[in-house]
Formats: C-alpha cells, sequence, structure tokens
C-alpha cells in the first residue's frame, strides 16, 4: 500500500473512533448533566453533524459548562478537519491516483545500454551525449522524487527504494556500461555486487573523496573520477600562466605581452567584425561563453561581453583599449577564492603551489581562511581587495550563490576577471551574462571525461594548446600540430 493511501486508510479509522468517543461522551454528558437522555445513535448522529460543520439542530441548547465546551470543542476540530483532509491526506492520495507511475523494472527490449546510479550535476551532461549520439541509457534512482523528475525530463528511468535491489531493476546482464554515481559507500558496494553478478563491462565511478580512487578500483572500477578536483584544477589553470602558460613562447619576443581585454554591450567594438576593428595589437584568440576560438574569420562580428585575447607593446594594446572604450583586465595582484570547500580548497593548493598569492574569503575561520565573511556581502568583497585583485574565483556549491556573488562583483569591478565553479550546464549561460569571464561546469568536465570513454572517441583537444613560434620567418601563433594562427605582424622576424 502506498504511504498516502495508508494515510488516507488511517483518517478513515480515526474519525470513525473520534465519532464514537464523541458519540459516548454526549450521550454521557446529555444524560448526567443535562439530564435529557439520548439514544446512542441520537448522540452519534449529533456527533456527526458537528464534526461535519452541518448543524441540523436537534440540539441546539445546552446549560452545563462541561457540555458548551464539549460541543465548542467538537465544533473547532470539525472546521479544522476541513483544511487538515483535503491538502494533506486527499491531495496526495488523487495525485498518487492520476499521476504517471515511475518504472520499477526495465523494459524487456532495453540491451547493450549504459547504467547510470543516481542521477546527479556529474552525469547530466553525459546523458545528454549519450542520448545524441543514440547510446541507449537508464538511470536507476532509489529517490522516488529524483526519480520522478528524472522522468518527467524524458530520461528512462527505474525507481527501487532499496540500494541493494538497484541492479536487479536494470537489466544488468545486457548492459554495455556502469556509472556509479551515489556516494562512494554506495558506489563501492554496487560495483563489488556488480562484479559478483558476473557483469564484466565498463564500470566507472565518481568518487567524493580523492583517497577513494584506489579503494574503488580494487572494488572492481574500471576507472574512478574526481571530477571536483579536475573542475578546480581547470580553474586554476585558467586562473594563472604560471600553472597553464596561455601563450608558450611568448617570452622570446622582448616587450610583447599578452593581455586580456572584455568588450561591452557599449563598446564601439560590439556588433561589429574582426576586420572593422583595426586595432593596433594583434588578436589571437576570443572567449566566448567560456570557449576559446582561435581561427577568426574577417567577417566574424564581435559579441557583446566577449573577451579578446591580444597580443603586443603595452603602446599597442593601450591604444586598442581606447577604441574599445574598455580597460584591459588585471594581470598582477592577489587572487581571490570565494568559497573553501573541496574545488575551493584544490583551487588554493594548486595556485599557492604554483607560488601565487591567495586570499580566501569564507564564511567561517579555519586554516588557509584570510577573510572571514560571505562573499555574497559587498563589503566583505571590498575588504579582501577585489578592486586589486588579479582575478576572482568563485567556488561556491550552489549555483544560485555563484549567480549573485557573480553579479555583486562585477558592480564593484569592471577589469577583474571572474572565474565561476558551475554544478548545472544549463546555468553556465546565466553567470556569463550576469559578468563572469569565464564559468565551467562539473556537468561539462564529467560529460567530457566518460563520454570520450564510453563512445570510444579521443576527448576534444582544446584550442587553448597553442605556442609562439617562427614559421616562414615570422613569428605567428601555431596550434598544437604547429599551423600558424594568427602571424603577429610589425614584430622582428629574428
Amino acid at each position: 500500500m502506498q504511504r498516502s493511501s495508508r494515510r488516507l486508510a488511517l483518517l478513515v479509522f480515526g474519525l470513525i473512533a473520534f465519532v464514537i468517543v464523541t458519540a459516548l461522551l454526549y450521550q454521557l454528558g446529555m444524560a448526567r448533566l443535562e439530564g435529557k437522555p439520548r439514544s446512542f445513535w441520537q448522540a452519534f448522529e449529533w456527533a456527526g453533524e458537528s464534526l461535519s460543520t452541518t448543524g441540523y439542530g436537534a440540539d441546539a441548547k445546552w446549560s452545563h459548562p462541561l457540555m458548551v465546551v464539549l460541543v465548542v470543542a467538537v465544533q473547532f476540530v470539525g472546521v479544522f478537519l476541513v483544511f487538515l483532509i483535503i491538502p494533506i491526506y486527499l491531495v496526495p492520495f488523487l495525485e498518487e491516483r492520476f499521476e504517471e507511475k515511475v518504472p520499477r523494472t526495465a523494459g524487456s527490449k532495453l540491451a547493450n545500454h549504459v547504467v547510470v546510479y543516481r542521477f546527479g550535476p556529474a552525469v547530466e551532461m553525459l546523458l545528454q551525449r549519450l542520448k545524441s549520439h543514440a547510446v541507449s541509457s537508464l538511470v536507476v534512482e532509489i529517490d522516488e522524487a529524483q526519480a520522478r523528475a528524472v522522468m518527467e525530463s524524458g530520461q528512462p528511468v527505474v525507481f527501487t527504494r532499496n540500494e541493494e535491489d538497484a541492479l536487479d531493476v536494470c537489466r544488468i546482464e545486457q548492459a554495455r556500461a556502469i556509472v556509479a554515481n551515489g556516494r562512494d559507500e554506495e558506489n563501492a558496494a554496487l560495483i563489488l555486487r556488480a562484479r559478483q553478478m558476473g557483469f564484466r563491462g565498463e564500470i566507472y565511478a565518481f568518487v567524493e573523496d580523492p583517497s577513494h580512487r584506489k579503494p574503488m578500483e580494487l572494488s572492481g572500477a574500471t576507472s574512478a573520477y574526481t571530477p571536483r578536483h579536475i573542475i578546480a584544477a581547470a580553474l586554476a589553470a585558467h586562473a594563472s600562466d604560471l600553472l597553464s602558460p596561455r601563450l608558450p613562447g611568448l617570452d622570446q619576443l622582448d616587450g610583447i605581452v599578452r593581455r586580456e581585454m572584455r568588450v561591452s554591450a557599449n563598446s564601439p567594438l560590439a556588433g561589429r567584425t574582426f576586420a572593422d576593428a583595426k586595432l593596433p595589437a594583434a588578436i589571437v584568440g576570443v572567449w566566448t561563453r567560456s570557449r576559446l576560438h582561435t581561427r577568426i574569420a574577417p567577417d566574424t562580428v564581435i559579441e557583446p561581453n566577449c573577451v579578446l585575447e591580444l597580443v603586443g607593446d603595452p603602446d599597442a594594446l593601450d591604444a586598442s583599449a581606447r577604441i574599445a572604450g574598455a580597460k584591459l583586465l588585471r594581470d598582477n595582484g592577489p587572487f581571490l577564492v570565494g568559497g573553501f570547500g573541496e574545488v575551493g580548497r584544490k583551487v588554493h593548493e594548486l595556485l599557492t603551489d604554483a607560488g601565487e598569492e591567495v586570499r580566501v574569503i569564507e564564511r567561517a575561520p579555519g586554516a588557509n581562511v584570510d577573510v572571514v565573511g560571505d562573499v555574497l556581502d559587498s563589503y566583505v568583497l571590498a575588504r579582501a581587495g577585489i578592486a586589486e585583485a588579479r582575478a576572482l574565483v568563485l567556488a561556491l556549491d550552489s549555483d544560485d550563490s555563484t549567480l549573485f556573488a557573480t553579479v555583486i562583483a562585477r558592480d564593484l569591478v569592471d577589469d577583474v576577471p571572474i572565474i565561476a565553479r558551475v554544478n548545472h550546464a544549463r546555468n553556465v549561460d546565466n553567470i556569463h551574462r550576469a559578468g563572469a569571464d569565464f564559468a565551467l561546469s562539473i556537468s561539462d568536465i564529467s560529460g567530457e571525461m566518460l563520454s570520450s570513454r564510453l563512445l570510444g572517441r579521443h576527448a576534444r583537444v582544446r584550442e587553448e594548446h597553442r605556442r609562439v613560434k617562427r614559421i616562414d620567418g615570422a613569428w605567428c601563433v601555431a596550434d598544437a600540430d604547429g599551423n600558424a594562427i594568427v602571424r603577429l605582424t610589425g614584430l622582428p622576424a629574428s
């Protein structure tokens, strides 16, 4: 019996018991206190009329105070029940009767599919990529509300209340792979049981604690991943040239540097083509929505809020900024890290190990926390030195908090890069619109890692892998294969 049905049954029995008890009390009171004996069925009729607020009025006057108190109490209970029964008991009961039921077992024709244990941000993009490549997938969920949400999104799902039954409802014998996305202890138990059942396919697991990677693989996982640490490494690498130089080889050119410039919506360059821009500095890349575009056609339109990568001497860079009506993004000062959870701690570790100055903002005091306060408080950001910061790295657990912190920070400063960690890929565009220069989601990171394994293809080669080198006697920005992307005109050939 479903929970709402049990609750409704208890309500019915409770009402019957209450009416009987009330009728007996009324019968006793009328005989002893009022001197007007009533039969049980007359008392039962009065109790039903009062509790249902019908009140036909067969008995309408009572003289003894205890009888008046009893009558008034029953009347108030009757009024209260109207507001109690409908929303708490009747509505859930009707919803369960008429809404679509979550499947409890996989379809008999499902085969060669990927089983995903527990839905969450880490597998959100993976499921979309599997669907786009016509690979069947099935989510196994032990939370009924989450299972219903997954079903309503159009993703095949089965629901089971017990973790131990997860592999019994998903046709594991026909599956091509398993992705474990539960808690570390759940994943380990699932993997061990799958191997005991004779599953020989690939099993991939996400782990919360990096120290659990080896035990997870010893349990039988093909590979174990820590997406939070991977996204932390990507955020830190984007922030610091010491960790990941954007243009290796540029130091061969004396006096030539790389800087970034954001093109605002009201900039003279917004909406114009790159051919019309005619900036003194060379444009070697364009960042739009966290994607770097290095091969730029002259007729490509410059989008508002994109970030241009410029190379040139200081005079050419300053002149380019004046033409664009913008400021060059800061390239010196400390890094601010907002949020000191697992991602924030890893970003701090990587940046400090690289020799960068880092200031951590966190609500609670602790080791390596420099400023105690809420990153959503503009006063706290000012106290942390955002005006002089090289970049603000937002490593918050909530996308809503990240969005709001981005708005607050961008209102305070317009020349400090904002680098954001995002949980759900669907929120990346909103955080960009709020003012973030670079936003990376756990969904994208996890989807990229696992789709390359499950779909049998190599991971996408990032366009950031460039270097400055001489080609045919001229300095150029070349791609990973050594092909020239941008010729750095006006620079000496040797």
